[in-house]
């Protein structure tokens, strides 16, 4: 697994000023990124754009945030106010624009994933930043879970042994309303990149191939895809199998997914929750082997955790030490390719190389 960048070419944000944000697109999701930039030390949103002023205008005064100007155009914006950083809570379709305009201007970008809404636009938007000499970076929250830091540790660690298998199941019923509903391949699009990044995450591997089907289920009140199982094959011999729903009522999942990750010296069980447990080869003497249960080690103060919180910090330690993030745009994209090869398995029934 090839790992992004130690350090980046962007200009670092001295240490006796604030880094400046500009948010775009002040709709639903925006509310979660204001809550944890409000908590991010040296940090201040001077800007917020929506194509509706009203959006940014009302979370303006949600958050308090008297200083901060609003506006219906991201180019004007960043020509007014010259901030360090974009955050780019926009639909998926306009996550290229959006990144363009920053980049054009000289601004870095920490976007909503997916990264892009296609595989050749998210590559586009690698380069054009790169060119830029720009700090580009994606909100993969669920990679900054505390749980999915101690299943990271434990497989790194070697106390699987040599990891063969992981099984991720999401079943999660959700009534969004509004975009998703209409939405093509809604589940893969939309969710299913959280648990595909997390399976990578985990496992140290990264993508080779895919075979996936997908459905929209009898009663989904959704217009395309709310179903999906896909199987892939993984560098170093591992398989990732995914089955997943946005229209499963009952019985749902956490939103992280419940994993059953398969090494030579045993298993490790996690759903989501606080306590992802081991089952390990004690002794095999007979038909069955014998095995030792305990819950992983605690989380390792090291490792980097706080959803959105910590990649917005993540964020902004890297404007300042030009350290790389963990969730690059440039590495991120693996990720991102694992949902259109899966995508384009589904639409022609055939498995698919992972580009």
């Amino acid at each position: 697994m090839t790992a992004p960048a130690k350090t980046g070419p962007w200009t670092r944000v001295p240490a006796d000023r604030p880094v400046r944000a500009v948010m775009v697109g002040c709709g639903g999701m925006s509310a979660e990124w204001l809550r944890s930039a409000a908590q991010v030390e040296g940090l201040e949103v001077v800007g917020l754009v929506d194509l509706y002023e009203d959006a940014a205008r009302a979370r303006k005064a949600e958050f308090g945030l008297t200083q901060a100007r609003t506006g219906s155009d991201l180019g004007q914006m960043l020509a007014a106010m010259s901030p360090d950083l974009v955050f780019d809570c926009t639909v998926p379709e306009a996550h290229f624009q959006t990144a363009l305009t920053a980049f054009g201007q000289g601004i870095g970008v920490l976007g909503e994933k997916p990264l892009a809404d296609t595989l050749p636009n998210a590559h586009q938007m690698i380069q054009v930043g790169q060119e830029a000499g720009q700090f580009h970076a994606v909100i993969q929250n669920r990679r900054f879970d505390p749980n999915i830091r101690r299943v990271e540790r434990f497989v790194r660690s070697g106390g699987l042994g040599d990891l063969t298998t992981l099984n991720a199941d999401f079943y999660v019923g959700a009534h969004f309303g509004g975009f998703r509903d209409a939405m093509e391949h809604v589940l893969l699009l939309d969710m299913a990149i959280h648990t595909f990044d997390a399976a990578r995450l985990i496992s140290g591997q990264d993508p080779v191939s895919v075979y996936c089907h997908e459905w929209n289920p009898e009663g989904s009140w959704y217009a395309h895809g709310a179903n999906a199982v896909a199987i892939f094959e993984m560098t170093g011999g591992v398989v990732f199998t995914y089955r997943g729903s946005w229209a499963a009522e009952g019985a749902r999942t956490t939103w992280e997914s419940d994993w059953r990750v398969v090494g030579t010296k045993g298993t490790v069980l996690w759903d989501g929750g606080d306590h992802p447990t081991s089952s390990l080869v004690r002794e095999t003497t007979g038909l069955l082997s014998e095995f030792t249960e305990a819950e992983l080690p605690p989380a390792d103060p090291a490792d980097q955790t706080g959803g959105h919180r910590g990649l917005i910090q993540a964020a902004v330690n890297s404007l300042r030490t030009g350290e790389a993030p963990e969730t690059a745009a440039a590495d991120n994209v693996r990720s991102l390719a694992m949902v259109f090869a899966a995508i384009e398995s589904a639409e022609t029934g055939r498995k698919v190389l992972v580009d």
